[in-house]
């Protein structure tokens, strides 16, 4: 449901649309005077405003709060009503940004029908926004990088599990690239094109992490003026990363318990349950079976999550990856003085292996930054690292460069939004465009890549549709019990 701000200097009108959409569930904030609708458009923050164009008489107010919806980041979508209609007033509303525009008297039916064109927009708009901002995110790692024997089992197990929808729990001190696990498995999925949603169960206190996690309704608790969709819910079709997991209540555990067995969620103060297609991925930097013996975690949740473990190896284990990981770092910077790519000296490189990395390769790559934004030059000497490394260094200072590795000279897997499609834009799959398994193993039975498709299939149609079961049967053209049993069939394979 949608925030509304309606300013209409016709009290009757104001009320008579006010109890339409109320009706309908959304929130509305009414007006009739433009000045005071003027001024509230920065606090409401409305995702469509249905404003007169001549307010007090005056155009001049309408126009002004057009210009201040379309001024909010980001905008609002805005419906112009004027008894004056003239082709001029109307062209002059679109111009200005106005979504559509209606003439006194109009219908009832009429407004409605304008109004759930606006807001599909506008969910339209935001998936949009979502996938471009996807494509232009720049992760904390861009890939995961090494050639060390434990990183080479993660490889093997993220590119044999990325394209099923197994359950992943993802293991790993902190700084050691769980999220970015997280988003591989995600991105070289069949649900690559849907939302990949994280959490961090431990930033948050119960109540708000309940209602962060499954949504509310509107009146549910003190604060709650809107229904709110659950992060289960904006993942409906994708992968949700439920990080440090360990740190979760036990009610929390017994109602995500529920959703992975029941593939379903309860809003908190609703009684219906809505149907979420999600690929659930947990991460967590402490010893699950530890807290299961304290009596802090469920062991069934445990077993539940633990269906496929990833365990990332810290930094001190796999020495021989930090030059291959310092080249990686130092490959795209350049010295705003002299122009040149950064360097660093063995002095470094050996202070770098000495060190035991307890916040592992995020404290590497923060170790140079620091040094390449001090330093004189485009050389990293050991006086430019953090004081913590420079009781590694041995011997006097020297400016020996160490050989950095050449792009290439490491085992890398790629983490990044799929590549353009025959629509052209980067990240967007055309609209018959299959997703294709990952992998390069045997080709397997013809009626096996078929099933892969149509759960594809039927998991965008889920997703567009907002799990609106109904509404996604009739956008794949077969009948209601036809998607309920191919559901079930999805469920038991």
């Amino acid at each position: 449901m949608a925030k509304v701000l309606i300013a209409d200097d016709e009290a009757t009108m104001v009320q008579m649309v006010t109890e339409l959409l109320r009706a309908e569930g959304h929130e509305v904030f009414p007006f009739t005077n433009g000045a005071a609708a003027r001024d509230a458009v920065e606090s409401v923050a409305p995702e469509l405003v249905i404003t007169d164009l001549y307010l007090d008489k005056t155009k001049a107010q309408g126009l002004d709060i057009l210009n201040k919806a379309r001024s909010l980041n980001p905008p609002a979508l805005v419906i112009v009503i004027t008894g004056f209609g003239t082709i001029e007033t109307a062209v002059e509303a679109m111009k200005k940004g106005a979504y559509d525009y209606l003439e006194k008297p109009f219908k009832l039916d009429e407004l409605k029908l304008c109004v759930e064109r606006a807001l599909s927009y506008s969910e339209a708009i935001s998936e949009n926004v979502y996938l471009r901002k996807q494509l232009k995110k720049k992760y904390r790692f861009s890939q995961i990088i090494g050639n060390s024997a434990g990183m080479q089992e993660v490889f093997k197990m993220i590119e044999r599990v990325a394209d099923t929808d197994s359950t992943v729990l993802i293991l790993g001190e902190s700084g050691t690239g769980k999220e970015l696990v997280a988003k591989a498995l995600h991105f070289n999925s069949r649900r690559q094109f849907a939302a990949f949603v994280p959490i961090n169960c431990s930033a948050l206190p119960e109540n708000l992490l309940e209602s962060e996690l499954f949504g509310h309704r509107r009146g549910s608790f003190t604060g709650a003026i809107s229904d709110k969709k659950g992060l289960f819910q904006e993942a409906d079709g994708g992968t949700i990363l439920l990080d440090e997991i360990g740190s979760m209540s036990p009610m929390l555990q017994s109602r995500l318990l529920r959703v992975l067995q029941e593939r379903e969620v309860r809003r908190v103060g609703d009684n219906i349950p809505v149907y979420v297609n999600v690929r659930v991925v947990a991460a967590t930097n402490e010893p699950l079976e530890k807290r299961v013996k304290e009596g802090t975690f469920r062991e069934d949740l445990y077993y539940r999550l633990n269906v496929i473990p990833i365990q990332l190896p810290p930094l001190r284990d796999r020495c021989d990856d930090i030059p291959l990981l310092v080249a990686h770092f130092l490959r795209e910077k350049i010295h705003p003085r002299t122009g040149q790519p950064f360097q660093v000296t063995r002095q470094v490189m050996d202070a770098f292996c000495a060190h035991d990395w307890p916040g592992n390769v995020r404290e590497l790559e923060n170790a140079i930054e620091r040094a390449c934004a001090l330093c004189e030059d485009n050389l990293l000497r050991v006086a430019d690292l953090p004081p913590v490394f420079r009781q590694h260094a041995s011997g006097e200072a020297s400016d020996a460069i160490f050989p950095i590795p050449p792009e290439g000279a490491a085992h890398v897997l790629t983490v990044a939004p799929p590549p353009a499609g025959p629509g052209g834009e980067a990240g967007t799959p055309a609209v018959d465009q299959p997703a294709v398994p990952l992998g390069t193993g045997p080709i397997g039975a013809l009626k096996s890549f078929l099933r892969q498709q149509e759960v594809v299939y039927l998991t965008r149609a889920l997703a567009q549709s907002g799990g609106d079961k109904e509404k996604a049967a009739e956008m794949l053209g077969i009948s209601l019990a036809t998607l309920y049993r191919k559901l079930s069939e999805e469920g038991e394979s």
